[in-house]
């Protein structure tokens, strides 16, 4: 069964793929001439620097995965037109580093989780749009290995090993997104893996009103949001509010309170955000990005129509014009996290795939709202 399920999905994908057509874009407040220009010129960069190995110059497996699915998003599946070299060739050097025990991670062993969950992701998709069995092959492992070192508090640590308790929501997060990519793509994910995210991720919610024996009730009047650590722990940033928001909305937690509470820390950054023209700025640093950009889509109205026309309008006026640095013409930049060429290719990486997203073509954004998984996991 499941298999004829998966291979349904995958003709379905490689039918709307060959169609080279903007599937699902709803008007010209999600796609404008300007922001396919902005895309073009974003993926002709990424395609014009990949070099020889297909990994932009990098070790870092999350950050290659990123560069696949810049191309992935905008309906580019490995073997196959313009840029399918590009995507065969990046896909392949992530499997290829892929180690036995099914971890996704060449760098420092801290990052381990970071990058397995990033590039696990990725293949979801890739296997997702393809049935590539080789593909197949790799995420099994990976998926396995994100079951197998979660920790006894639901959370992950960020080396790959389970432990007692986990680290921060930023390593949840990184794994909610590939385990609902799994699912996705037609695979099955153990329901208590789930449960004891969803738990996990919970606590990572602070509000004004805890601490002082609230009930749920104070709870949901009282300001709050997502916070790096447990409990009210480390920072309340606007990327711990879309990772929060993205987390619930992965494991199909669509109407939980928590998420109105983050989203209008989120749409009120958006309104805020400044982007000095052709630099390569962006509204946000990559990461934040990242989530913030999912965060909106994946809750949908209003927020999607009210934010991501500001979103997308403020990467089209950072985005480096060739008469500031021919080189890097196309291209955005980031080094808050990672600076020079791996710098490079994340912010343009991620700034494509948010530009790409009114155009659903990866699983992930064309399916909608899962209710197995919602009736199965409901708070």
């Amino acid at each position: 069964m499941m298999r004829r399920l998966i291979a349904v999905f995958v003709l379905l994908n490689l039918t709307l793929l060959a169609s080279g057509r903007q599937l699902h874009a709803q008007g010209d407040w999600e796609v404008t001439p300007n922001s396919r220009l902005a895309l073009d010129r974003g993926l002709d960069w990424l395609a014009r620097n990949q070099g020889p190995k297909g990994n932009w110059d990098s070790e870092d497996l999350g950050l290659v995965s990123m560069g696949a699915l810049a191309f992935l998003a905008d309906g580019h599946a490995p073997g196959r037109g313009k840029y399918g070299d590009t995507v065969q060739k990046s896909l392949d050097f992530v499997i290829r580093n892929a180690k036995p025990t099914g971890l996704l991670n060449t760098a420092d062993t801290q990052r381990d989780m970071y990058n397995h969950g990033l590039a696990t992701f990725v293949l979801g998709q890739a296997f997702g749009m393809t049935g590539d069995a080789r593909i197949g092959q790799t995420l099994d492992r990976a998926l396995k290995l994100i079951t197998n070192t979660q920790c006894d508090d639901g959370g992950w640590d960020y080396r790959a090993r389970r432990i007692t308790a986990g680290h921060d929501l930023s390593l949840a997060v990184m794994q909610a997104k590939a385990l609902r990519s799994a699912v996705d793509s037609g695979l099955e994910v153990p329901p208590e893996v789930i449960s004891a995210a969803i738990k996990g991720v919970r606590e990572h919610y602070h509000s004004s009103a805890s601490g002082r024996n609230a009930d749920l009730t104070a709870l949901k009047k009282a300001p709050g949001q997502f916070h790096y650590g447990r409990h009210g722990g480390g920072g309340a940033t606007i990327a711990m509010a879309a990772c929060g928001v993205v987390c619930l909305q992965e494991f199909g937690q669509y109407d939980d309170w928590r998420i109105p509470k983050n989203m209008d820390v989120i749409v009120k950054a958006v309104r805020d955000a400044q982007v000095k023209p052709g630099n390569g700025d962006m509204p946000f640093d990559s990461y934040t990005l990242y989530y913030v950009g999912q965060a909106l889509y994946q809750v949908g109205e209003p927020h999607w129509r009210q934010s991501y026309p500001l979103l997308r309008e403020g990467l089209i006026r950072g985005q480096t014009a060739s008469s500031k640095d021919p080189a890097r013409d196309g291209s955005w930049h980031d080094n808050k996290r990672v600076s020079g060429k791996p710098g490079d290719l994340y912010a343009t990486s991620v700034a494509c795939f948010i530009l790409a997203i009114p155009n659903r073509f990866l699983p992930i954004l064309q399916e909608g709202k899962i209710d197995s998984i919602r009736s199965q996991f409901q708070r």
